[in-house]
């Protein structure tokens, strides 16, 4: 069993920060993608097929209470593209800009932080993803 820590910070609606780990789970390549975040809030789990899809779970779940990770996969201008997801199991990522497109030197690992790092809702994060998308002459 292999298994991953990444360290992060949360912060609340109300200024309140917390430190958390993400233990990231994967019995087999190839396997769902097991994400835990373990902080005195508690342990919120989630299992998608790739390891954005679940932090976009564990981020619904601490949303409700109020709280949000500070990582790049949290990140309003940061999204990964398919392939990212499909090769990659959504460890990386990309900085978006509006008008311009995403390049390799855009690549970002989704567990990492940095000043740059803007703590958004996975719908906020979405909304901005749709409107860079436009910003191309691309769709959604």
């Amino acid at each position: 069993m292999a298994e991953d820590l990444y360290p992060v910070r949360l912060v609340s609606h109300t200024g309140g920060e917390l430190a958390g780990v993400f233990v990231l789970d994967e019995d087999e390549p190839g396997d769902d993608c097991t994400l835990i975040l373990r902080s005195s809030l508690g342990e919120f789990t989630a299992k998608e097929w790739n390891y954005f899809a679940a932090l976009c779970r564990i981020r619904e779940q601490l949303e409700e209470k109020g709280w949000r990770p500070v990582c790049y996969g949290s990140s309003r201008k940061v999204y990964p593209s398919g392939m990212c997801c499909d090769m990659g199991r959504g460890l990386t990522a990309y900085r978006m800009e509006m008008g311009r497109q995403a390049f390799q030197r855009d690549q970002v690992r989704v567990f990492d932080s940095g000043p740059d790092v803007e703590s958004a809702s996975v719908d906020e994060q979405e909304k901005f993803r749709d409107a860079w998308l436009q910003s191309l002459g691309g769709s959604k």
